[in-house]
C-alpha cells in the first residue's frame, strides 16, 4: 500500500466517526492525523470515497461551504445527504456552522 493510499484509509477511518447531522473540515481532518498542511490531500481522499461507506457529504472547507460537491453524482446530491441529516444548507454554505462543527481533535 502507497502512503498515498494508507493517509486516505486513515482519513477515511476519521469520517466514519463523523455524527449524523454533523460535519467537519477537510482541514480538521488533516491536523487530528499530524498532517495539518495536508487539507487538500483530504479533500482528493473525499474526492476518491466513492463505494467506501465513508460520509464524504459531512466534510466541507473551513468556511462550512460545499466545495465537494462537484464529486456526488447530481448536481445537488451533497446537499440533499446534509438536509437528509437535519443540515440546512443555503447557496452552497452551511447554516449554523460553528453549532454542527466536529471538530475530531476535540471529540476523538
Amino acid at each position: 500500500m502507497s502512503d498515498n493510499q494508507n493517509f486516505f484509509e486513515r482519513v477515511y477511518e476519521v469520517a466514519r466517526l463523523i455524527p449524523y447531522g454533523r460535519v467537519t473540515s477537510y482541514g480538521a481532518i488533516a491536523k487530528y492525523l499530524g498532517a495539518a498542511r495536508s487539507a487538500r490531500m483530504v479533500g482528493w481522499a473525499m474526492n476518491n470515497s466513492s463505494g467506501k461507506e465513508v460520509p464524504a457529504h459531512r466534510v466541507v472547507n473551513r468556511k462550512g461551504i460545499l466545495t465537494g460537491k462537484h464529486h456526488f453524482e447530481g448536481t445537488n446530491l451533497m446537499q440533499q445527504l446534509l438536509e437528509n441529516e437535519g443540515v440546512e444548507v443555503i447557496e452552497n454554505q452551511i447554516q449554523n456552522f460553528e453549532k454542527i462543527y466536529w471538530d475530531p481533535a476535540k471529540e476523538l
